[in-house]
């Protein structure tokens, strides 16, 4: 089994045919899919695709790229008292954007703080968007853990070997995307080979960043199959034990899936 650690089945991309793309996830060996939240506002549409399929998840939370518009709303208190439905296994998309800036930074760093005190009351992950912002993201998750375990991972990873080091020395696991499947993404393979393997999961961030042999199109979650082949060459294993690995590590990154899958049985 495989497992699209981060999708966004609510987007418009996918209305008109979502029962096949599901379908087509399940024929590729995707039994979860993570659907994922970018505005709290709108987290009753996320999780309505959630209860709608017994094999999708969900998070709760808000994209450095609406952090301005959301910032009223994300409260701690808010935040824990959605993250209660247990189709929610992990908190975000939070984080830094500095490439595109479409908030104010501190207006960023505020809200990724709130999500990041969510997390250590709740105890559900972090799901991290970082980019261009490599040094700002790991120290706000240090000064708010202030020593506590705060788990986490850096989703759809493209960033430098400094932060792979650091995000890995603090605890977190490593998302990656087709990105490491594009011809001119040899750094980022580099990194990827020094990544531990239980650290190490992938997703589809559908429906962008279609991997190689379908760059250009629109990304679903059966392709996560292609970019969990790229990883598994890339760390030297066949891609059934990638699958195996990859799919081991979700669980034990996000225990509440585990506990959601018990109950749809």
């Amino acid at each position: 089994m495989l497992v699209d650690s981060h999708c966004h089945l609510d987007f418009p991309d996918f209305a008109e045919e979502l029962d096949a793309v599901v379908d087509r996830a399940r024929q590729a060996g995707v039994g979860r899919m993570v659907t994922i939240c970018t505005y709290l506002s709108r987290f009753d549409r996320i999780l309505a695709v959630a209860e709608r399929y017994d094999d999708v998840l969900c998070s709760l939370g808000v994209h450095p790229h609406q952090a301005a518009e959301e910032i009223a709303g994300v409260t701690v208190e808010r935040l824990v008292e959605l993250a209660k439905h247990p189709k929610v296994i992990g908190l975000g998309e939070t984080g830094l954007d500095y490439f595109y800036d479409k908030s104010p930074r501190d207006v960023q760093q505020e809200c990724f703080r709130r999500h990041i005190r969510a997390s250590l009351e709740t105890g559900l992950p972090l799901i991290v968007h970082t980019r261009d912002a490599d040094d700002d993201t790991m120290r706000i998750v240090r000064e708010e853990a202030a020593g506590q375990p705060v788990n986490g991972l850096l989703h759809c990873f493209s960033s430098g070997r400094q932060l792979a080091e650091d995000a890995l020395d603090f605890g977190f696991c490593i998302s990656l995307s087709g990105i490491v499947t594009f011809k001119k993404s040899e750094d980022l393979r580099a990194i990827v080979r020094d990544v531990p393997l239980d650290r190490i999961l992938v997703e589809t961030d559908a429906p962008y960043l279609a991997p190689v042999p379908f760059r250009g199109k629109r990304n679903e979650p059966a392709y996560v199959a292609h970019t969990a082949a790229c990883v598994a060459e890339v760390k030297g294993v066949d891609a059934a034990e990638m699958a195996r690995i990859s799919t081991e590590n979700f669980f034990r990154l996000f225990p509440r899936a585990g506990t959601a899958q018990q109950a749809a049985a």
